[in-house]
């Protein structure tokens, strides 16, 4: 299930601490023009506070309604807020098949590619030093 909530964070040294995609002109999700957390800065005034996560849709930035606007106009919006900004959240449904992957996905199969690289490669060196070993 997903679930709107208000959360206030206060603007710190690397701004709000998160990132956005999407825009009327960058649709991320197809035939979505809405804004999405893509990104949680890592000590950054959204991971300090911890609700905000990646692929939550925000719906609202100081009451003003994020619908319909370009991607560059939300930065925009974003970076005027001022020091103490209110975000009305659509919480992303867990598991949802759209919606920005989190950078512990993104990890998690590099992780396996890595895998499947070196072991078949450390399994031929291993035969190859038995069979060279066996020779002597």
């Amino acid at each position: 299930m997903s679930a709107e909530e208000d959360i206030e964070l206060s603007r710190g040294p690397s701004g709000l601490g998160f990132n956005i995609v999407g825009g009327t002109d960058q649709q991320y999700v197809s035939q979505d023009s809405g804004i999405y957390v893509s990104s949680i800065k890592e000590k950054g005034a959204a991971a300090i506070d911890g609700r905000l996560q990646e692929g939550d849709r925000i719906l609202e930035v100081n009451g003003i309604k994020l619908d319909n606007l370009l991607h560059g106009d939300a930065v925009n919006l974003f970076r005027n807020a001022g020091e103490h900004v209110v975000l009305k959240v659509l919480h992303k449904i867990q598991n949802q098949a759209n919606g920005v992957p989190s950078s512990r996905s993104d990890k998690d199969t590099e992780g396996i590619s890595l895998t499947m690289i070196v072991l078949p490669v450390l399994a031929v060196f291993a035969i190859y030093a038995f069979f060279r070993y066996r020779q002597r």
